[in-house]
């Protein structure tokens, strides 16, 4: 063999040897929270770890879930990264998730009265999380509004139209701000206060990040969101602020490892890094903005974050109940969604209804007319099931699957549940319309 020859081999055999070497084992990710977010870690883990590979699969907290349940037997996956804890405790009590005894030194055991980390071990906390109201400061200015700060305030009629939401059956975040009203103010009065919220709705989105979209764009002035939207739209320009509710938990946002993952060491590697300090410190990029839970962090933290372990304001209301949460969770969300998303036209139609009555009959003295509007207004909070019924297993246990659409395949006890409700609803507020257009015109 020539020399030129065997030199070449040589080099080719170097190359493969040395791509073989430093090939990086692939670790999949699954997660809800979008790519502006997931990339900027993934780039920090893998300059940190160049063994590794993260994939990213992104999907809808519900469908994250589903997903998991469905690859159970042959997993490919490795974890799954979201902001509801409620959804975790799904997996947790499905056995879905692996009890990893990773270290969290740094990290202390609660964020206000909440566990930062899965008691059991099961899942852990990466960062906090709020829930409360964003607004476009220049849409609110040239439309002559002050911005709602608290929940009852998306209620008054200057803010018809000009309210944006998701769907708690396509978000996990918008679920724990729906369960978070129905714990801070009780089942009833809770779903009142929504259904009077959503009469001001000018869209609910197809996505949780849709909702921030549209107030950095001025499609509408307000959004319910997680905090970090907010935050990270201020930080990257938009003129929009941010104000927690009072009535409003600071719960962690959470990440765990598959039970029987494609890749344990990659995993376990991953969820390592993004509870040290420099995988902390990711959070405070500009397109992140998210609260991180070692406190230690706070000291690079940028100007106009808040500090949960320093303001102990945020959350102090309400004491968040995740096994509740759980227990009632496609209950909630199919609610909703009967009530609201399906509906919503519906609902718009008869709150504007009440509250240009109300407008027509304020400090006036026409009893009849008040009797009207105060029947439109029980029409329009009725309840199709009481709080019992969603925390009894037997009851919530039909609830197995949140659809995508009206007309996706369910169960047929779900979905004769979904009929009744919707019945209900669809009568109700034609018949609160109608009276309230009664009030109206006396």
């Amino acid at each position: 063999m020539g020399k030129a020859l065997r030199g070449s081999v040589a080099v080719a055999a170097l190359t493969c040897l040395a791509s073989t070497a430093y090939a990086a084992d692939k670790v999949v990710i699954v997660t809800s929270f979008p790519e502006d977010m997931t990339s900027v870690i993934e780039k920090a883990f893998e300059a940190a770890h160049p063994e590794y590979d993260l994939e990213v699969l992104n999907k809808s907290t519900s469908s994250g879930v589903k997903y998991i349940k469905e690859i159970a037997s042959n997993n490919t996956a490795d974890m799954f990264w979201a902001s509801a804890p409620d959804a975790f405790e799904v997996l947790k009590k499905e056995g879905l998730l692996l009890k990893a005894g990773l270290s969290t030194e740094g990290i202390p055991d609660q964020i206000g009265s909440y566990p930062i980390n899965d008691p059991d071990g099961f899942y852990y906390g990466f960062a906090a999380s709020g829930y409360g109201i964003m607004w476009n400061t220049r849409y609110m200015e040239a439309n002559g509004l002050e911005p709602a700060r608290e929940w009852a305030d998306l209620e008054k009629p200057e803010y018809f139209g000009h309210v944006g939401m998701s769907s708690p059956s396509r978000s996990g975040t918008t679920h724990l701000t729906v369960e978070t009203v129905l714990q801070g103010e009780g089942w009833d009065q809770g779903w009142a206060d929504w259904k009077w919220m959503a009469g001001n709705f000018a869209s609910v989105t197809e996505r949780s990040f849709g909702v921030p979209d549209g107030v950095n764009t001025g499609n509408f002035g307000m959004g319910i969101v997680i905090d970090f939207f907010a935050f990270s739209s201020r930080a990257s320009g938009f003129p929009v602020d941010f104000a927690y509710p009072t009535v409003t938990a600071l719960v962690p946002a959470n990440i765990g490892i598959v039970a029987n993952p494609a890749n344990e060491a990659g995993a376990k590697a991953f969820v390592s890094f993004l509870l040290s300090e420099p995988g902390q410190e990711t959070l405070f990029d500009p397109a992140i903005m998210r609260l991180p839970v070692n406190p230690a962090t706070y000291a690079k933290a940028p100007e106009g974050l808040p500090n949960p372990f320093t303001d102990n304001s945020i959350g102090a209301a309400v004491k968040f109940d995740v096994d509740k949460s759980g227990a009632r969770y496609y209950v909630v969300s199919s609610l909703f969604d009967v009530m609201v998303t399906y509906r919503l036209d519906d609902l718009r139609a008869a709150v504007r209804a009440v509250q240009l009555a109300e407008e027509k009959h304020a400090g006036g003295d026409n009893a009849e007319a008040k009797a009207l509007i105060a029947e439109a207004r029980k029409l329009i909070e009725a309840m199709p099931i009481t709080e019992e019924q969603s925390l009894d297993p037997a009851f919530a246990g039909a609830f197995t699957k949140v659809r995508k659409e009206q007309g996706d395949e369910i169960g047929q006890r779900q979905a004769e549940l979904e009929q009744q409700w919707d019945a209900m609803v669809v009568a109700n507020y034609a018949k609160a319309r109608e009276l309230a257009e009664k009030a109206a015109g006396m």
